[in-house]
This record gives structure tokens, sequence and C-alpha cells, in this order.
């Protein structure tokens, strides 16, 4: 007899068929369909109680199918390793905007790959990691701005046109790993676009759900910012 399925478990396979039926037929020009963005922010809130709670975690990831289960493990990964060089927020960012849809951002993404060589699904992750798909608007600690988060003086050497351009800054961003030798060992290249090794490894946990699941962008676009404030955790909206 199969053991019984955890409650988190079955609350996380639960989101995800959610979120692929509401995406199913979606067109990418659009806004996601509210339906997504909510099962997705169930998802996100459970996967940040996995990241605290190594126990749970570990029942939890028994419990889940093949697919979700490398997606999660993915994701509660990422965020301890993302979470441990970007300490939380003390409040909603400074300022929060829309992203631009997804169609125009694999766009972009895929003509800064033709041109490059770099993996669009390198730089799609990169854009989620920095800014959320250019949601977060607001400057780094550091004085990194754009989508890309660009210092202004790499900016210098890689941009053209506006530093906060979507377009503009991921053909830069491909332009700055391919001259850092991203044709031949990218994750050193990632590596010199932020010199954290756990940086680079969330980059590529995100660029590989990317790869292997037809809705692995599609799932991260849903997303939204999440802060804790007050022991509590938060969405903070910004249409799409």
């Amino acid at each position: 007899m199969l053991a019984a399925t955890s409650p988190l478990a079955t609350q996380l396979i639960r989101a995800d068929a959610a979120f692929r039926a509401a995406v199913r037929g979606w067109d990418d020009r659009q806004a996601l369909p509210p339906d997504a963005v909510d099962a997705m922010a169930r998802e996100q809130m459970i996967e940040l109680r996995l990241a605290r709670d190594g126990r749970s975690y570990r029942v939890v990831i028994r419990d889940l199918p093949t697919r979700l289960r490398r997606n999660v493990v993915d994701d509660v990964v990422a965020h301890r390793e993302l979470s441990a060089i970007a300490p939380s927020r003390p409040g909603p960012p400074i300022r929060l905007g829309a992203a631009l849809s997804l169609a125009r951002l694999v766009a972009d993404d895929r003509e800064a790959e033709r041109r490059s060589g770099i993996p669009w699904s390198v730089l799609a992750a990169i854009n989620f990691v920095e800014t959320d798909f250019g949601r977060l608007r607001e400057a780094s600690a550091s004085g990194a701005l754009g989508p890309m988060q660009f210092m202004p003086r790499t900016w210098a050497a890689y941009g053209r046109g506006s530093i906060r351009d979507p377009h503009a800054a991921i053909l830069a961003a491909a332009r700055f790993l391919r001259a850092a030798g991203g044709l031949h060992d990218l994750r050193a290249a990632v590596l010199r676009y932020n010199p954290s090794r756990a940086y680079v490894d969330a980059v590529f946990r995100f660029a590989g759900q990317i790869r292997r699941d037809p809705l692995g962008v599609v799932a991260l676009y849903a997303r939204r910012v999440i802060v804790r404030s007050g022991g509590r955790y938060r969405r903070l909206n910004a249409r799409s």
C-alpha cells in the first residue's frame, strides 16, 4: 500500500495543476490570468515555508511527482542561496512596476541568443533573479540599474541606449557574458556578472527549469514579489 501524501505535497500538486490549467491556451502577449498568478502565489508561499523547515522539506519532496519535485527542489535551494547573499527587505520595494509581456521578453532573450550564442534561458533566469523580469525598479544597494542590474560603468562598455530599456539591457547582458568567455565556460562568465557562486547556482537552477519544462518560464513570470514584514510574508502586485 502506498504511503499517504503529505498535506503540503498535496497542496503543491493542486497549485501546480491549477496553474497549468489556468495558462492553457493563454496568449503570452496578454496579461496572465489571475487564477494563474494566485496558484503560483500558493506554490511560492509553501516553498518559502519549506526553505525554512528542513524536516518538512524532506517529507514533501519525497511525496512529489518527478517533474514537480525537480522544480520545487530548485526553487527552494535557489531561495536559500539568494537569501544568504541578499537579506530580505524590511518593507516593500522602493519602486514596483509592470513587466513587459512574456512574448516580448522571450523574443528579446532569443534575439540576444542569436546575436551572442548565450542561451536565452540563462538570460531569462538572470532577468528573473535580478528584477523579477523588470518589476523591481529601484537601484541596487551598490548602484546597479535597470532590469538586468548594470553598474553604469559596465553599461558604458556593453550597453547601447537606455540602461532601463529591457531590450537594450538583455542584449547588453549577452554581450557581457560572451566577452567574459560565456561560449566556453558559461558558469564562469555568470560568476563575473555577479561574483557569488550561490548566485550562479540559483541562475542555473532557474535556467534549467526553463529548458526542461515547457511552462518553466511562464511559471517564473507568474510569480510576484513577496516580502516578509512583521514575521509574515505578503505578496506585492504589479500588473503584467
